[in-house]
């Protein structure tokens, strides 16, 4: 393999500079903002992760503070990571220069892996955590030599400790070792012992999610209400073939699994594939879940495509630049490379009549957190001494409350209190609540808590996301009811 080193150096590079040049651009998203705010607060789970994100937040912040390309570096190494482990499969699977090229290319070239490696997130930690999982195995298969089963179990020990998702890829990899020497790997006590390792590494998130009540159980209930059951039937599967150029490389990779004569000994790979997407659109799964897949088809793939074109070396640069050159004119739309105003004239972003302009999603969430601390702040620092030091911040998403904490920082505003998700296992904060600034809750729900609320500003931002516009400030005194004796009652509605 150290002869492909410059090679693999070479698309390192590439995928390296487009991060540095789009992980300083927009703002934090309201996601990146709760796994920060996690990682102030360590423990062994939370409610809507394992804990591995706060772990990583914590060594992030020690290293670079909250500077925002600082912290979304540690994603773009995972996805750096996935790039190298890509070429190592493909040389692993009997690719020689041209399939390590094309393997980089592969995801070089794959748009989704832009926007999963940009934002600090458990994704691009699960993605890396599948694919040296499924490098351990082939290494396994190649050398025969334990060590890599006790990697294999590491790997998927610590990938359970950051997201949940991976016990499907368990369950394909388990299905797929069925398939290889007849199952013969089952009588191998060492595959026992990688699975105690991955137990023994999980143990404390499952007694975490026994002494909290098992709420992932309500959160994926939630999601599911919320957001997978808006899916049609054939969304996950559309999702898959949008980028029909990489989409090729990985269905080529799938079938050589299963037919080319030297790569089909690795069957196992093929069958995990299909296992994992099959469960994975039965139980109406985000598309990007699957994401993590598409390395060990590309390695495949273009193993494959490098022994067919075997005579005519030279198509290798044709296939590189298929794959590539099509995917530039949407590099903007997939991580913020260009300066706003910029993206809003390229992408022809639609304008609305209030003035505001309609972004993706993902894109609108990078904004108006810095905004929202500080008109908090304004408000906050315009109480009197008496009333700062018993006064409580009341946020009512978890975007708004992770914008308090972690931008909060540098205003020395006091935490915030947020009875959504994980923030409402951290209480009801070190005052009284006597006074209260309250951004986002409505006036009915604010109305109950409080017998005096004065209505301050109606905040607005042109990018931000619509859930984030037109969203109150109220400043509240004479509180009716003791937040203190009412938040446990509110653990069943953390989710709402």
């Amino acid at each position: 393999m150290k002869k492909y080193v410059p090679i693999v150096a070479v698309l390192v590079f590439v995928k390296l500079l487009i991060h540095l040049i789009g992980n300083q651009n927009y703002g934090f998203h309201r996601d990146e903002l709760l796994h920060l705010s996690v990682s102030e607060h360590l423990a062994w789970g939370y409610f809507e992760f394992p804990p591995f994100i706060a772990f990583m937040g914590k060594i992030a912040h020690f290293i670079f503070g909250y500077s925002l390309s600082g912290i979304r570096f540690f994603s773009t190494l995972a996805g750096i990571g996935i790039l190298i482990i890509c070429c190592f499969i493909a040389r692993e699977l009997g690719g020689k220069r041209n399939a390590v090229l094309l393997a980089g290319i592969s995801v070089l070239a794959f748009l989704p892996f832009y926007r999963n490696h940009l934002l600090f997130q458990p994704v691009a930690f699960d993605q890396f955590f599948w694919t040296l999982g499924f490098y351990f195995l082939v290494k396994y298969f190649n050398t025969k030599q334990i060590k890599f089963l006790v990697f294999l179990g590491i790997t998927f020990g610590i990938g359970l400790m950051n997201k949940y998702t991976i016990l499907i890829w368990g369950l394909g990899v388990f299905i797929g070792l069925l398939f290889y020497d007849k199952g013969k790997l089952f009588k191998n006590k060492w595959l026992y012992i990688s699975g105690i390792i991955s137990f023994l590494i999980f143990l404390p998130n499952i007694i975490w999610q026994v002494n909290h009540h098992f709420p992932l159980i309500l959160h994926l209930k939630k999601l599911k209400e919320s957001q997978l059951d808006a899916n049609g039937t054939f969304d996950f599967v559309i999702e898959q073939i949008k980028h029909p150029f990489t989409f090729s490389i990985s269905f080529i990779g799938l079938f050589a699994y299963f037919r080319d004569a030297n790569l089909k000994k690795y069957k196992i790979f093929g069958v995990a594939t299909v296992v994992i997407f099959g469960t994975m659109w039965i139980m109406e799964s985000k598309a990007y879940y699957f994401f993590a897949i598409y390395p060990i088809l590309f390695a495949a793939g273009v193993v494959k495509i490098e022994k067919l074109l075997e005579k005519k070396p030279k198509w290798n640069y044709v296939v590189a630049a298929v794959l590539l050159l099509p995917a530039l004119p949407f590099l903007p739309l997939a991580i913020p490379v260009l300066p706003i105003k910029e993206y809003v004239n390229y992408s022809d972003s639609k304008k609305l009549k209030d003035g505001r302009v309609e972004l993706p999603s993902d894109y609108a969430d990078m904004f108006g957190w810095e905004e929202q601390v500080k008109l908090v702040d304004s408000l906050y620092q315009s109480l009197p001494l008496k009333e700062k030091e018993n006064c409580m911040i009341w946020a009512e998403n978890y975007g708004e409350a992770g914008a308090l904490e972690i931008l909060g920082k540098k205003y020395h505003l006091p935490n915030p209190v947020c009875s959504h998700g994980s923030f409402w296992t951290w209480g009801t904060g070190k005052t009284d609540g006597t006074f209260c600034i309250s951004i986002g809750n409505e006036k009915g729900a604010v109305d109950r808590v409080f017998g005096d609320v004065q209505l301050v500003k109606i905040f607005k931002h042109k990018y931000a996301i619509d859930e984030e516009n037109n969203i109150p400030v109220y400043l509240c005194r004479k509180p009716k009811i003791s937040l203190n004796k009412k938040w446990p009652l509110l653990e069943k509605y953390v989710f709402e």
